[in-house]
C-alpha cells in the first residue's frame, strides 16, 4: 500500500487547513447557540445609555406577577422599540414582549384605544396601563401604574412666595412637576390661606420655600394633616433680608416644626468643601457627597447633590416623633448669622463651625396601625428649582423622597439617566487641522511608506 501521498506537504496542508475550517466552524455554532440562548451585552457608553437604570432592574426583579408588553408600529418602527424592550425581556422571564403591526392589525390597536405609532401598553394580571411617552422612564412608569394601581397626588402649597408648579424660569418649580410626573404622580396647587384644610386627595404636601409668613392657621392645617397620618416635604431658605424679595422669618411654620423635633437655625451655610471647587460652585452652595443611613439615601452614595443658599436645621426626637438626619455639610462649614449683607465672607472668629445638618426625615406616631405621619424637611428650596434640579443627583434625592414619603420605598432606585449630549463642537481652526490630517497628512503618510518598502526591496 503506498503511503507517501500522506507524507506529502500538499497532505500536510491541506489537513492543516481543514483541521482550522472545522475549529473555526465549531466556534461560530458555539458562538451563535450561546447568543440565541442568552442575550447578553456590555454598554461602553459613559453614561450607559444603552443600559437600564437600577430602579426599573429592581421593580423588574421583584415583580411576582409576568407582565406582557404591547409595542404598536409600523414595520419600519419595529428596530427602535425592540432596541428598547428586548432590555427589559433579558431582565426576567416574567417579562414577555408582543410585537404589533398595528396597520396589519387595526383591531388589536382599536381594543387598545392605540391612536398613534410608537406606543407600548404594559398589562400585569388585568390592569393595563398605556405608557405616556416610549422611553425608559414612560415605560417604567406604566408599569409601577399597573403594579401600584390607584392615584397619587402631589399638593404644593401657594399663596405665599413659594416656587410655582407653572413657573419656567430659573426659580420655577415646572421641572419639579414634570418630575413627579413622570414618577407616577398627579401634581396640584393648593392655598391654605383661602381654605386652612389640605385636601384629603393629598398623597404629598409641599412646601417650597415660602418667602412670606404662613398665618397660624394655615400651618395649624399642616400639622393637623401630618399629625393625622400625612406625608409633607418642607423645604425652607435662610431668612435674608437682603435684595427686592426678603425671606421672612416665618416664625409660626418654623415652631411647629421644632414641636416635632426640628429646628431651624436663622444662619447662612457657607462650605469651603474643596470638591465644590473642582466643579466651580462657590462657598454659598454646599455640595454634598456623604449621607447618613436612610431609606431616602441609601442609594446616593457617590453621588453629589448641591443646596445653593441653605440654612441648618438641629434635630431631636419629640414626644411623638423620631428623627433622622439625611446628610450635613463637611466639616470645612461655617454659619454665618449676618443674614443682612449682599457680600459673602467666613469670619472664623464670629461664624459657627460644621459640619450642619442640611435634611432630615421623621416620622410622626398617631397612635394608629398603619397611619404613620411622615415628614422630611430641607433646609433649602433652591436645589428643586429648574436651575438646580438637573445639578448631579438632586433629581433622584427628589423623587427618593417623594417615594419615601409615599410609601413606596421598594420603588426607590437611582432613575434612568436623561441622555447626554456629547457632541464635539470644534472651531474653524480645529475643524481645519482635524481636516488636514485625516484627509492629507495620513494618507500621506500612508503612500511615503509604501514607497520606502517598496524601494528597499528593488
Amino acid at each position: 500500500m503506498n503511503t507517501e501521498w500522506l507524507k506529502a506537504r500538499q497532505t500536510r496542508y491541506a489537513a492543516y487547513a481543514s483541521i482550522y475550517i472545522l475549529v473555526i466552524l465549531a466556534v461560530l455554532v458555539v458562538a451563535n447557540f450561546l447568543a440565541n440562548r442568552y442575550n447578553k451585552s456590555y454598554d461602553a457608553t459613559a453614561n450607559k445609555r444603552f443600559s437600564l437604570s437600577d430602579q426599573t432592574s429592581k421593580i423588574v426583579h421583584e415583580m411576582k406577577q409576568d407582565v406582557t408588553i404591547q409595542y404598536f408600529d409600523k414595520p419600519s418602527g419595529m428596530q427602535a422599540g425592540k432596541d428598547l424592550l428586548d432590555r427589559y425581556a433579558s431582565l426576567s422571564p416574567k417579562v414577555h414582549i408582543e410585537y404589533v403591526d398595528y396597520l396589519k392589525k387595526p383591531q388589536l390597536a382599536r381594543a387598545a384605544n392605540i391612536t398613534h405609532e410608537g406606543t407600548a401598553v404594559i398589562e400585569i394580571g388585568a390592569k393595563k396601563e398605556e405608557a405616556k411617552t416610549f422611553d425608559e422612564e414612560g415605560v417604567t412608569g406604566a408599569m409601577i401604574r399597573a403594579i401600584k394601581g390607584g392615584a397619587r397626588t402631589v399638593c404644593a402649597v401657594g399663596g405665599s412666595g413659594e416656587h410655582r408648579l407653572d413657573d419656567s424660569g430659573a426659580e420655577g418649580f415646572s421641572d419639579f412637576q414634570t418630575a413627579v410626573q413622570k414618577d407616577n404622580y398627579q401634581v396640584k396647587s393648593v392655598n391654605l390661606l383661602e381654605k386652612a384644610e389640605v385636601p384629603s386627595d393629598c398623597t404629598v404636601l409641599v412646601v417650597a420655600g415660602p418667602s412670606g409668613d404662613y398665618i397660624q392657621p394655615a400651618v395649624d392645617a399642616i400639622k393637623k394633616y401630618v399629625e393625622g397620618g400625612g406625608r409633607a416635604l418642607i423645604m425652607l431658605d435662610p431668612p435674608l433680608k437682603v435684595g427686592r424679595k426678603e425671606i421672612s422669618d416665618n416664625q409660626a411654620l418654623t415652631s411647629a416644626l421644632s414641636g416635632w423635633g426640628v429646628t431651624a437655625d436663622k444662619d447662612l451655610l457657607l462650605d469651603e468643601n474643596p470638591v465644590a471647587q473642582l466643579v466651580g460652585l462657590g462657598p454659598e452652595v454646599p455640595l454634598i457627597t456623604a449621607y447618613e443611613s436612610h431609606a431616602i439615601v441609601n442609594d446616593l452614595a457617590g453621588t453629589a447633590t448641591g443646596f445653593p443658599i441653605a440654612r441648618s436645621l438641629e434635630t431631636k426626637n419629640a414626644d411623638h416623633t423620631t428623627i433622622s438626619k439625611l446628610f450635613s455639610t463637611s466639616a470645612n462649614s461655617y454659619a454665618t448669622y449676618n443674614l443682612s449683607s449682599a457680600e459673602i465672607r467666613i469670619d472664623p472668629n464670629k461664624d459657627k463651625k460644621g459640619p450642619f445638618t442640611l435634611a432630615a426625615a421623621g416620622t410622626y406616631d398617631t397612635g394608629k396601625p398603619n397611619n404613620q405621619g411622615r415628614f422630611v424637611v430641607v433646609g433649602n428650596s433652591r436645589w428643586a428649582s429648574n436651575s438646580f434640579l438637573r445639578f448631579n443627583g438632586n433629581r433622584n434625592l427628589l423623587l427618593n423622597m417623594m417615594n419615601w414619603l409615599s410609601s413606596d420605598e421598594d420603588l426607590i432606585s437611582i432613575r434612568p439617566k436623561e441622555q447626554e449630549d456629547r457632541r464635539i463642537t470644534l472651531t474653524r481652526a480645529q475643524f481645519i487641522a482635524v481636516r488636514t490630517v485625516s484627509q492629507f497628512l495620513l494618507p500621506l503618510i500612508v503612500i511615503i511608506g509604501g514607497v520606502l518598502v517598496w524601494v528597499r526591496r528593488r
